[in-house]
């Protein structure tokens, strides 16, 4: 299990909906052999999408369980994992938009099923170490192939996402920063945004194989433990 450092302490992992029980189960074990107290629903920070189950061992390690796709409807704490398991495994319409420099994929998934999508490179030349107006011409050319690069990936998410806004459940996205603060500016793609939601996907330059890879991370439970020493 790949685990990632969390800002202001511990680390995230990604557990599948069909673990989720045995992983949390696990977890108490491993924490003194049950937990403090019954799992409950709380707000969460903008990491989780504004909700999370935590649960409390009795060493007081915590493990924060982002809600996917909130809000969660659970109002007792009996059967709360196997309520979350379930949410997290419900159909839905996804689109996924990865963008970086060089090239994007864009799809629509019913539930698990990738129903349409586009995966495209564009070049963008390598930095120069050459310096004064050749540098500054090396620079310029750089960023006009980007903006190309960018267009393309915005003209491909207005036609195969922008016709499906109403019916979206959310957005995913991954990527760099640049290039999706460079898609955020096309007015065109604004009702896109307005479904978006955590986590944003970790992705190279994005393949194929990325989008098939998807639904594994935007149906998984982020889980952020806190453990006591």
């Amino acid at each position: 299990m790949v685990s990632r450092p969390a800002a202001g302490g511990g680390v995230w992992v990604e557990v599948g909906p069909d673990r989720l029980v045995r992983w949390c189960d696990g977890f108490a074990q491993r924490h003194g052999g049950a937990l403090a107290e019954p799992p409950r629903v709380v707000a969460a920070d903008d990491a989780c999408s504004g909700q999370a189950v935590e649960l409390t061992a009795v060493d007081g390690s915590r493990a924060t369980c982002c809600v996917p796709f909130p809000p969660l409807d659970a109002a007792e704490s009996v059967g709360l994992i196997d309520d979350l398991a379930a949410h997290a495994l419900a159909p839905r319409t996804v689109g996924v938009l990865l963008v970086r420099r060089g090239g994007y994929a864009v799809g629509l998934f019913e539930g698990t099923r990738l129903t349409d999508s586009k995966v495209g490179a564009r070049h963008v030349q390598g930095r120069t170490k050459a310096g004064g107006w050749s540098q500054q011409r090396f620079a310029r050319r750089r960023e006009g192939q980007a903006r190309e690069a960018y267009t393309a990936a915005a003209d491909t998410a207005a036609r195969i996402l922008l016709p499906h806004t109403a019916r979206l459940d959310a957005l995913i996205v991954g990527g760099d920063t640049g290039a999706l603060g460079a898609l955020r500016s096309d007015a065109r793609l604004k009702p896109l945004w307005e479904k978006e939601l955590a986590p944003q996907l970790y992705v190279g330059d994005p393949k194929m194989a990325d989008l098939q890879k998807a639904p594994d991370h935007f149906r998984a439970i982020r889980i952020r433990i806190v453990e006591q020493s």
